[in-house]
């Protein structure tokens, strides 16, 4: 554990950008390489463009156990639209977020899709539905986070969800219980890309936090998952850095 917070204080812009080098040619479905490069950074927010139409955004939660960790999110585009996978951590890095998207990205923002209850994927959701961006989530992550009495999808699906994203579309499902009962995962199948969230784990990385786990179901929900997207080519986790089917084997055999 000690290890897992020392590398969570010590992650930083550059050494993401680094790894993500290893695993380009990955993100690329095309089969040309693909250099990761970050487009925005601040004190509160990074985002790196991963694909060519695929960008990570990376917030950080202050937290007690683990110091402040950086909480990573997916932006998927195609044409002039864009889906968002779990909001920054909070509100000022949201709008920040948005604003990005609109005014450099020149992008519409049809959906923010948080992927479970925790303020690493709903922090910031109060400005999406400021900005007029409707929010779509699990029955459960709309039911948890109702009686955290924190901010709330607008809109429920039970098992999974497809959205239309220019003349491509994105997928949310939920396979089963591990980092939360309402975990559910993204996938946007033009570029073969896996948000896991929180219940993918980056290689190496401990359990984390446990309080609102289904430990002993974790591993079948990702073998499930594995089984689903069996083309999947770059699998984006809630923490840490990102890689491809390899985080998969790793969140499974970590949870047996």
């Amino acid at each position: 554990m000690t290890g897992f917070i020392q590398k969570l204080r010590t992650y930083s812009f550059f050494s993401l950008l680094v790894s993500s080098l290893v695993f380009c040619i990955l993100s690329n479905v095309q089969g040309q390489v693909f250099k990761p490069k970050i487009v925005y950074q601040s004190a509160d927010l990074q985002i790196i463009q991963i694909s060519e139409n695929s960008f990570l955004h990376t917030s950080y939660l202050q937290t007690n156990d683990f110091g402040k960790v950086p909480c990573n999110g997916l932006i998927s585009r195609d044409a002039n639209e864009v889906i968002v996978f779990d909001t920054p951590t909070n509100n000022k890095s949201a709008d920040a977020l948005i604003k990005y998207i609109r005014d450099v990205l020149h992008c519409r923002i049809n959906a923010i899709i948080p992927t479970h209850f925790h303020d690493d994927c709903l922090g910031g959701l109060a400005a999406f539905h400021e900005n007029n961006v409707p929010s779509y989530g699990n029955v459960k992550t709309i039911e948890l986070a109702k009686a955290n009495q924190t901010a709330f999808p607008q809109h429920a699906f039970k098992d999974s969800l497809k959205l239309n994203l220019g003349q491509s579309f994105v997928m949310a499902s939920f396979f089963g219980e591990g980092h939360t009962r309402d975990n559910v995962v993204g996938y946007f199948p033009k570029e073969k890309i896996l948000f896991g969230g929180c219940l993918i784990k980056e290689v190496n990385a401990t359990k984390g936090y446990l309080g609102d786990a289904n430990v002993s179901e974790w591993s079948k929900t990702v073998e499930k998952i594995k089984q689903a997207y069996h083309d999947v080519r770059l699998v984006i986790p809630g923490h840490g850095e990102i890689g491809g089917r390899e985080l998969l084997d790793y969140t499974i055999s970590l949870f047996k």
